[in-house]
This record gives structure tokens, sequence and C-alpha cells, in this order.
């Protein structure tokens, strides 16, 4: 089985991470295991799953927040910003 290029399980990241915005919060281990699930085990591994999210998060695409844990999220755009 061929594993799923870094930027293809990224953009699926984002999307689970944007669709669910606001109704709940990923930790990167629930949003690997999810990956992980939706591609199949045989395609996505641990490493490949931390190589989306540092790709992410390198890109501004998500931003790690903390609130009585770390947690991925789309970042917010503030009301200046508007």
């Amino acid at each position: 089985m061929a594993q799923v290029p870094v930027m293809e399980l990224a953009d699926a990241m984002y999307k689970m991470v944007k669709d669910t915005m606001g109704m709940k919060k990923w930790k990167a281990t629930d949003l690997q295991k999810a990956s992980i699930e939706m591609f199949g085990e045989g395609n996505v591994d641990k490493q490949l799953c931390k190589d989306a999210i540092k790709e992410l998060v390198n890109n501004g695409r998500l931003v790690y927040t903390y609130f009585g844990g770390s947690f991925l999220e789309v970042p917010h755009k503030e009301g200046a910003a508007n």
C-alpha cells in the first residue's frame, strides 16, 4: 500500500478541524487517530501525521492553543482585523 502524500493528509486534517470549529477541540493525538482511521493504518502512520501537523502549524493554517491542555485550532481573527 502506498502512503498518502503529506500535503493531502494535511489538507484532510485542516478540513476536519475547520468543519468542527466551535463544536470540538482537537488534540494532536485525536487528530492523528482520526486520520489513521480515515485513510487506513497501512496508508498513514504516526510519523506522517506528525509531519502533516508540523506543516499546518508552520504554514499558519492551524495554531496550538492551551486551555487545560494543548489543542489545534484554526487561527481566530481579532475584531480589529476585520
